[in-house]
């Protein structure tokens, strides 16, 4: 079994900066693509940005130029770097990943991180 856990979630002011975390934790396994969603109250899940196993990279029009997504493949780890935050990027964060293990690809959840935008 692979777990999912993020960190660096919190409250921060309008044009703040934070940066998430998403650690992948078991054995025997590897990771292909890995992203980040966001879910705020009332709203649909959306796609924050992905990035593949070779590091190509993908934002959402709302985040480019602001958010950067980046992985270290030894720690099996995914971040992401969010600057000039606003308060509309308020919500919980959610880290995906796509995980290789004895032979089948499958989808995991971590358990999200709150981000709170707010002065």
């Amino acid at each position: 079994q692979v777990q999912l856990v993020e960190s660096g979630g919190g409250l921060v002011q309008p044009g703040g900066s934070l940066r998430l975390s998403c650690a992948a934790s078991g054995s025997g396994f590897s990771i292909n693509s890995m992203a980040w969603y966001r879910q705020a109250p009332g709203k649909q899940r959306e796609l924050v940005a992905k990035i593949s196993v070779s590091e190509n990279t993908n934002y959402a029009d709302s985040v480019k130029g602001r958010f950067t997504i980046s992985r270290d493949n030894a720690k099996n780890t995914a971040y992401l770097q969010m600057n000039s935050l606003k308060p509309e990027d308020t919500a919980v964060y959610l880290c995906n990943a796509l995980v290789s293990m004895g032979g089948r690809a499958s989808w995991y959840w971590g358990q999200g991180t709150q981000v709170t935008v707010s002065s």
